[in-house]
C-alpha cells in the first residue's frame, strides 16, 4: 500500500500510509500520558505556571520535543485556559481558586510524529452547571469522532457536533476549528465544529486530523487579549474544549490521544 505515501488530494490534504499509524500512535500515547499524570498537581492555589513546568519537565523526561515552545513565539509547553477562556491561555502565576474550569493543551513531537490534544480538569468542587457544560463537550466530541468513515464529509463532522450543542442550549465556537498533522503541527483540513451534513471534504483512509470543539455556555463569540495569544468569550461565560486526534481507517477511524488510564473525562476518581 505505499504507493499513496506523500499522496494529497484536491483540497491539499495528506494521505499517509498505513506504517505511519505507529508513529502517531505513540506521539498521541504520550501527550495522553502527560494530561493524565498532570491530574494530581490541578488543585486548589497552584500555579497555571507550576503545571507547565511539570509538563515541560514531563517532555523532556520522554525524551520528546514541545511542540509550543517557540512556535510562532509561544515559550509555554501547554495552553491553560481557565474557565471563560476559550483557549490559548497563558501559563503565569495566576493561582487556580476553587470550583475553577480548566482545560490543558499539550503538544508533543516524537520521532517527528506531533501528538495533540487537550481535555478539562477542575480545582476543588465542580460546579453544576460547569459540569453540564464539560459533559456536553466531551460527548460533541465524541459524536464527531462517531461520523468519522470513508465517504462521510468533514461537514457530517461539524453537524453532528453542532446539532448535539445546540440541543443543549449552548453554543459552538466558530473562530478556531481543528486541523491537519502528522509530521506537521497544522496543515490541511480546517476541521469546523460546525457544519451542513455532506459538505466539505469527502473523509479517505491515511487522513490524520483533530477535532477539538470549544462550547460556551452563553453566546459564541470570541476576543483575543492584547496578548495576541488568548482567546475569552466575549460575554464571559464558561467555556469548554476537548480534543482527540486522530487517523482515518478503511472502516472507521482509531484514535491517537486516548487516556491511557482512562482519565479523559475530569470526574474520574483520583484515589
Amino acid at each position: 500500500m505505499n504507493e499513496h505515501r506523500g499522496r494529497q488530494t484536491k483540497d491539499g490534504i495528506r494521505i499517509y500510509d498505513p506504517s505511519d499509524f505507529a508513529g502517531m500512535h505513540a506521539a498521541g500515547k504520550l501527550a495522553a500520558q502527560i494530561l493524565d499524570d498532570i491530574a494530581a498537581h490541578v488543585f486548589v492555589g497552584q500555579t497555571t505556571g507550576a503545571i507547565d513546568g511539570l509538563i515541560t519537565q514531563m517532555v523532556e523526561d520522554a525524551g520528546a520535543k514541545s511542540a509550543t515552545i517557540g512556535y510562532k513565539g509561544y515559550q509555554h509547553a501547554s495552553c491553560i485556559s481557565i474557565n471563560h477562556v476559550v483557549c490559548h491561555g497563558i501559563p503565569g502565576d495566576k493561582k487556580l481558586k476553587d470550583g475553577d474550569i480548566l482545560n490543558i493543551d499539550v503538544t508533543v513531537i516524537v520521532d517527528g510524529w506531533y501528538g495533540d490534544t487537550s481535555r478539562m480538569y477542575v480545582a476543588g468542587k465542580l460546579p453544576r452547571k460547569a459540569e453540564r457544560l464539560i459533559n456536553v463537550t466531551h460527548d460533541a466530541l465524541m459524536r464527531g469522532i462517531e461520523t468519522v468513515k470513508p465517504g462521510n464529509t468533514f461537514g457530517d463532522i461539524g453537524h453532528a457536533i453542532q446539532s448535539f450543542v445546540e440541543s443543549h442550549r449552548m453554543s459552538v465556537v466558530t473562530d478556531f476549528c481543528g486541523h491537519g498533522l502528522g509530521r506537521v503541527f497544522h496543515a490541511p483540513p480546517n476541521v469546523l465544529h460546525y457544519g451542513r451534513p455532506g459538505t466539505g471534504s469527502v473523509l479517505e483512509p491515511g487522513m490524520f486530523f483533530t477535532i477539538e470543539p470549544m462550547v460556551n455556555l452563553g453566546r459564541a463569540e470570541t476576543k483575543v487579549l492584547s496578548d495576541d495569544w488568548t482567546a475569552v468569550t466575549r460575554d464571559k461565560s464558561l467555556s469548554a474544549q476537548f480534543e482527540h486526534s486522530i487517523g482515518v481507517t478503511e472502516t472507521g477511524c482509531e484514535i491517537f490521544t486516548l487516556s491511557p488510564a482512562g482519565k479523559f473525562h475530569p470526574t474520574y476518581s483520583k484515589d
